[in-house]
Parts: C-alpha cells; structure tokens; sequence
C-alpha cells in the first residue's frame, strides 16, 4: 500500500487549501475562517509521479476536555498515530507561536516522522518566519504557498524516499453507473462482474438531516470513533469517505454534513457542506437515508430522498435511534405507512431500523444494502421482458386517444445501475405519465426489484415512408414519378 501524509497544525494556517493541492480537486472545504475543518479527510495525493494517502485534519487546540474542541484535537492526534509521515504546517507571516511550540513537543513525543512546512512564505513577508522555524528543532522548513503552489517540488524531494518504500494506491473514482447492455440478451445476472472486492468496494453515502446521527451510525460501521460525534447538530462540515472491511464486504462509505431546508442555509460555509454532501451521493452506489425516529420523513427526508433516487441511486431507508422507541410494533407499522404514501417512487425500498449508538439492527442494514445493490445491478433476459408485457397489455390496455390505441410492441433492457428499458410502440409521445407508472411498478413487483431506480425510455416504431428522404427539385421529375402536371 502507498505512504499516508497527516496534515496537522494550528487553525487557518492552510491545511485544508494544501490538501486540495495535493489530490488535485477542492473536496476539503476552505474559508478565511479557522476551524472550518473538524473531521478527518482523506484523499489519494499525486505529487509529480508520487501516489499517495493524504489526511486532512482539524486545527490542534490547546484543549483536552469533552468539549468539541477537545474531541477535534484527540482525532487528529489519533491521524498523526495511523500516518506514516506528518507535515506539521505553521504560519510563515505570523511566525512560530507558542501554540507551534507545544505542539511541535507532542508531535516529537509520538515519534512520529515530521516534516516542517512554512505555508504562505511567498515572497519577503514569509521569510521572517521561515527562519523562525528553525527554533523548533525539527529539521530543516519547506517553504510552501499552498495558494499559489509554491515549493512543491521541494515538498516532493522530501518525499521522494518514501515513494520508495511503499507501492502505488488505487485514485478513487466515480462509480460506473447507466451501463449499456446488448439488445436482445438473453444473458443472467453475472454477479461476478458487480461483486464489491478491495479494488472495488461498494461505495455508500450515508446522508440525511443534521443531528440524525450520521456520523455515529458510520463509526459502528467502521468499529472505532473515527468521525467527530456529538449532541451537537452540523459537527460534520465535509463528506468523509473512509475504506472498511464490513461484516466481510469491503467498502468505502461516505459520511456527510446534515442538509437543512434550503431557505435556512444562509452561511457560506454551511452551504459548501451540504454541496459536498449532495457531490457525495454521485460517488455513492447505494445510499443510505438516515431518519431520526421522532421526527421521521419531514420534508427535508423527503427532498433527500428523492435527490437519491433522481440521481438513479439505490436506496435504503433507515430509521435511527430506535433503542429510544418504546412502542416499536406501533411506530413500525407508523412508519411503513408513511414511506409508502409519502415516497411512491421508491415503493418497495428497504426500511431498516438501527441504533448507531448501541449496534442494533446492523446486521439488517449490512444485508438491506447488498440486496439494494444486487437490485440496481439487475439484469432481465429480453423473452421473460416481452412475455411479461403481453400479459401487462391484455390485463391493462393502452389507451387509445383519439379512438386509435396505442400498441406497445416489444421491450428490452437497454441499461444497468439502475435499470433502464426500451419500449417500442407507436405515438410514444401520447403514452400517459400513469400507464408509464403501472409498467414500472409491475417491472417492480414481476421481477422482483423493490425500491431501485427504474427507467422506461419510449421509442417509436412506425412504418418508414420510403420516398419520405427523397428530394424533387423540377416539375419535370416529380411528373416522373406521380404522373401528374405541377403548375409553376
């Protein structure tokens, strides 16, 4: 596996702008105010032809209490122990603080492996304090603007070594999604192809409202406290993709910052969270809805939702907190009630109960999620397709506008991840919104596809005119092939 560099140093000394640098792409949210940063993030890093993992961490405090400082800087002390390397980052126009200095003690009683970097030294106003450095007594400083990306080349010499000893890492991608399929196949699922492996794990974005417990619920996945949690609502500012092993299936699972209604996100910042959520779920293969149990499916859950499904998602919808549920028959009969008047678009999809907090119910959601990503990666031999559409069409004709009905010929599937079919049939543009509506729930209930995406595209299939190309640009040869005299 590739070297991993841990970021670390006090607030708004660019921490976050340099990680952006290093993988290329603006995931880490950055603003002229410190502390934006509280959980970690990590990123796979090029530097020339280095490959590498790079962790994004919260500015170190001078803080050792519960509060949310407090836990910010034990996470990031636990970021300096998983790295390979730190770069301890200060402020080249401000200069070495006392703050540098008791952190450069608990960096040097670690014995972690440090590399000093001096951000923003562009030009004379960084000097002063790239000599300043030095008194911390951790080796030579790298002068850095990660702004204008200055000094990466000597960033990359020190690095240089360790690109050695480790072997290149897997950049993360996009998942592949609205795969083409041959018409006419007769072909079966072919699990092998879409089967989650440690080069491609099944990607997962948990997302939902502030404070429904998102960043709980991931770290009982994951086994350890590796997001920020709190009773304090819109802790997580970024979305946090982490890899895992869970319950066997190797993953990489996205944690994001809780979306309000649209008309209350008025902070730059928050707005920036919730864009990074909403980025999260086009990385995502399955995606988790995460509900609180007291205030479940409020209009927000639902907008959430249906963004999910609109990006052609799997979905699973899960309600949290459920160890505080004392009437659970009632509330569970309650809830599936509401899903299925409120969401009819993912009619069918899963609804798990869990608690993040104790573990209960991860089980269910570890199999809800397989079975949601087996469903968006269905594939249905084109004979089972057409007999199934005879039988829809005779318990349920077409309607027929203007008294000439419209038939409806043949289907085949066009698309995997999700579901996609092509019907042929004539006036395709005069097909109701809802007999469109009855063909995706019958594909939904005959070939057992519960809740996944599914797309009908309509194609026309009318008799071709053979003349309808042709041009006749003289009388004299359109008499040719009519027979008749064209007045001039």
């Amino acid at each position: 596996m590739s070297f991993t560099l841990a970021i670390v140093g006090r607030p708004n000394v660019g921490k976050s702008t340099l990680f952006n640098r290093l993988v290329g792409k603006k995931l880490a949210l950055v603003d002229d105010q410190p502390g934006v940063t509280r959980d970690l993030r990590e990123g796979d890093a090029r530097l020339f032809d280095l490959r590498f993992t790079v962790i994004d961490t919260a500015g170190l405090e001078e803080i050792t209490d519960d509060s949310l400082q407090g836990r910010m800087r034990r996470l990031t002390e636990r970021a300096v122990e998983m790295a390979d390397i730190c770069l301890f980052l200060i402020d080249g126009r401000v200069g070495v603080t006392p703050s540098d200095e008791t952190f450069a003690d608990i960096l040097r009683k670690k014995n972690a492996r440090v590399i000093l970097g001096v951000n923003k030294a562009e030009g004379r106003a960084g000097e002063s304090g790239a000599l300043e450095a030095y008194s911390l007594g951790l080796g030579e400083p790298v002068r850095l603007s990660a702004e204008h990306g200055e000094g990466m080349d000597d960033l990359y010499h020190m690095l240089r070594p360790l690109g050695d000893e480790f072997a290149e890492r897997e950049a993360e991608t996009l998942p592949l999604t609205d795969l083409d399929i041959p018409e006419d196949s007769e072909e079966e699922d072919d699990e092998e192809a879409w089967r989650p492996s440690a080069v491609k794990p099944l990607q997962i974005a948990v997302i939902g409202r502030p404070n429904a417990g998102k960043s709980t619920l991931v770290n009982r996945i994951l086994g350890q406290d590796r997001m920020l949690t709190g009773p304090e609502a819109g802790i997580t500012r970024d979305a946090i993709s982490v890899r895992a092993d869970w319950m066997g299936t190797p993953v990489r699972i996205w944690d994001t910052a809780g979306m309000r209604k649209k008309a209350r996100v008025t902070d730059k910042l928050e707005k920036l969270s919730v864009a990074d959520g909403l980025r999260a779920v086009r990385f995502a293969e399955v995606v988790v809805v995460l509900l609180d149990v007291e205030i479940p499916f409020e209009t927000q859950d639902l907008r959430i939702a249906d963004f999910a499904e609109t990006e052609g998602r799997a979905v699973v919808v899960a309600v949290n907190k459920w160890d505080l549920e004392s009437e659970r028959q009632e509330k569970l009969a309650e809830l599936k009630e509401m899903f299925e008047r409120l969401l009819p678009q993912l009619r069918g999809a899963p609804l798990v109960t869990v608690s993040g907090k104790t573990g209960r119910g991860m089980d269910r959601l570890h199999d809800a999620i397989l079975r949601a990503h087996a469903t968006w990666n269905r594939r249905v031999p084109t004979a089972r397709l057409n007999s199934w559409l005879s039988a829809m069409t005779e318990a349920h004709p077409p309607p027929a506008p203007g008294g000439h009905r419209i038939k409806l010929r043949y289907i085949t599937q066009a698309k995997t991840r999700p579901p996609g079919f092509v019907i042929k049939c004539s006036r395709p543009e005069e097909l109701p919104e809802s007999y469109k509506r009855y063909l995706v729930n019958g594909l939904r209930d005959h070939f057992d596809m519960p809740g996944t995406p599914i797309r009908i595209f309509l194609r026309g299939q009318g008799e071709q005119n053979p003349f309808k190309e042709r041009k006749f640009h003289t009388p004299s040869r359109l008499r040719k092939h009519t027979g008749k005299q064209v007045k001039k």
